[in-house]
């Protein structure tokens, strides 16, 4: 190797690199040359024979051989293309009897637009909006949230667990916790993102979105958490609703109530859960329950989506089956 080698080398692809034509050719040449298995790989190969002082030499002028290739291979193929679209305008002919090509217009998915609805009622009545992980530790997911070590969420036949500690959130409350831990009080947050859980029929899927609210304040109360409540679901179902609240059970919240809403048929179906944030909970955040009092509430985004539109069966939303999405445009 010395630099009339290299020199002729680099005279010789010019030459070639000129008398190309077209892009296919070109890519040829950029790959022979300037690729893995190309020949600049081959060269530097062949310098760890050579000694220090030649191989700094020599390696100074090989880079700067193949780095002139590079900026030429680069300026034929923007002249390449250049050529090419100057060509495709030139076309003299064009019939204009012709059909326009018809553009399909695409639609928000149903789920986004639930998404962006529940987000701005709660933006206008005063709620922050925040995300978090879908990767937890088990402390976030279920201890913080006074769910005891024998709760049956924790299953591997419910939950799906990553190791021993870490695990896909089954629910969005796993933000909360975080959001509670900064003690930046007072706090009035909605937290929405996907939660898994190991489950799979036509209202259930691994796989589901969910958003729930969470208010710590002095002076807050279960009428609050009910106006809230009662003014969202008016407001997403279009005012032509009965709602009930019954009295429930849920780890972190006492007391804690389940919200229905009354179908066409007369059947009351179950759509949110909410409560009064359990003083565990502020307790195990360092939160003072004796001044501080919280409410809470989560919704499944998916199970108020298929009752507004009607729909039976919550796969549909991930099949992506166009005749079923194209209904929502």
């Amino acid at each position: 190797m010395n630099k009339k080698k290299i020199f002729k080398f680099y005279k010789v692809v010019l030459k070639i690199v000129e008398d190309t034509k077209d892009l296919y050719n070109l890519n040829k040449l950029k790959k022979k040359i300037l690729g893995k298995k190309g020949y600049l790989s081959f060269m530097l190969s062949k310098l760890k024979f050579l000694h220090s002082l030649k191989k700094k030499t020599f390696g100074k002028e090989l880079y700067t051989a193949f780095n002139r290739i590079k900026m030429c291979i680069n300026l034929k193929e923007k002249y390449i293309r250049k050529k090419n679209c100057e060509q495709e305008n030139n076309i003299k002919f064009f019939d204009i009897s012709l059909p326009g090509r018809k553009i399909r217009k695409g639609a928000i998915h149903p789920i986004t637009n639930t998404i962006h609805e529940i987000e701005n009622f709660f933006y206008n009545i005063g709620f922050k909006i925040v995300s978090g992980n879908e990767i937890e530790d088990e402390y976030y997911n279920f201890t913080a949230l006074n769910i005891p070590k024998t709760h049956p969420s924790r299953n591997i036949q419910d939950t799906f667990w990553i190791d021993k500690k870490t695990l896909l959130r089954t629910q969005t409350s796993n933000i909360q916790i975080h959001v509670m831990k900064k003690r930046k009080l007072p706090i009035k947050i909605i937290s929405l993102g996907k939660v898994y859980r190991n489950d799979n029929d036509i209202k259930h899927t691994p796989m589901f979105h969910q958003i729930e609210g969470l208010i710590v304040n002095k002076s807050v109360n279960f009428s609050n958490l009910k106006w809230i409540i009662h003014n969202f679901l008016k407001n997403f179902f279009n005012h032509n609703i009965s709602i009930r609240f019954r009295s429930s059970y849920f780890p972190f919240t006492s007391p804690s109530a389940e919200v229905d809403i009354k179908e066409k048929n007369g059947d009351w179906l179950e759509i949110l859960g909410c409560g009064m944030v359990h003083p565990n909970v502020l307790k195990n955040m360092k939160i003072n329950y004796n001044e501080y009092i919280g409410c809470a509430f989560g919704i499944g985004i998916e199970r108020i989506t298929m009752l507004r539109y009607g729909i039976l069966d919550v796969r549909n939303f991930f099949e992506n089956n166009l005749s079923f999405l194209n209904q929502f445009k």
